[in-house]
């Protein structure tokens, strides 16, 4: 489970788009869980919340490539399909043959390298965010940074109930509206950034594409095998 949660943090949500929960389900890592400290946000900024929890729960379905880069700056493409709410894929493009996809209720990771496949519950990580079907952000995720610049919007996310576990950072442009880009801090203080290309909303997808399927050797993602 550990590596599941591991490629999923350097890969989205949720990013995605989104987040691992390291050591999380330790007693004591529990024990020493700390709550996110609540900060005021000025009537701007959650004016900008509020129009982030519109934009995000009017997104049905999502298409994009994206571009990956990870703390040692090593870089990774690929395509993002998301399909609110609860399923989402992830391919990247050659040479890796990893996926990762969330059927409703699992997420699942395939290394395309070892042929081997990891798996999760959504919701013991943060990409249980952004596949819900009403996405909120408070309650069980806190705001504590709300940033505006010319065209560019971004807003920090944390777990209520663990702060420690990292920081998710969503990215807007702001003419038109939408979601560009996505930072997951983690507990190590480790920065991994995905940035969107081209997106395209209400596409229409084969719900095939979210079931986890084991690639036939030679395949690359496990479709129409």
């Amino acid at each position: 489970m550990k590596t599941v949660l591991r490629r999923l943090s350097t890969a989205l949500l949720f990013a995605s788009l989104l987040a691992p929960l390291p050591a999380a389900f330790s007693p004591a890592a529990a024990a020493a869980a700390a709550p996110a400290t609540p900060v005021s946000l000025s009537a701007q900024d959650q004016a900008v919340v509020a129009k982030v929890e519109e934009y995000l729960n009017g997104i049905t379905t999502l298409q994009s490539k994206f571009l990956q880069v990870a703390p040692n700056g090593r870089q990774a493409t690929g395509t993002f399909y998301l399909w609110r709410p609860g399923r989402m894929r992830l391919e990247y493009d050659r040479p890796l043959k990893d996926f990762i996809v969330a059927d409703g209720s699992f997420v699942f990771y395939w290394d395309g390298e070892m042929r081997q496949q990891s798996s999760a519950p959504i919701g013991s990580t943060l990409a249980d965010f952004i596949l819900r079907k009403t996405i909120r952000l408070s309650g069980d995720v806190t705001v504590t940074d709300v940033y505006q610049a010319p065209g560019v919007i971004e807003v920090t996310l944390l777990e209520t109930k663990d702060a420690g576990k990292g920081s998710l950072t969503l990215v807007f442009e702001d003419r038109p509206f939408q979601l560009r880009k996505w930072r997951v801090l983690d507990a190590q203080g480790l920065t991994t950034e995905v940035a969107l290309m081209n997106p395209r909303t209400d596409v229409t997808f084969d719900r095939e594409m979210f079931y986890f399927k084991e690639p036939a050797r030679g395949s690359d993602f496990g479709r129409n095998n």
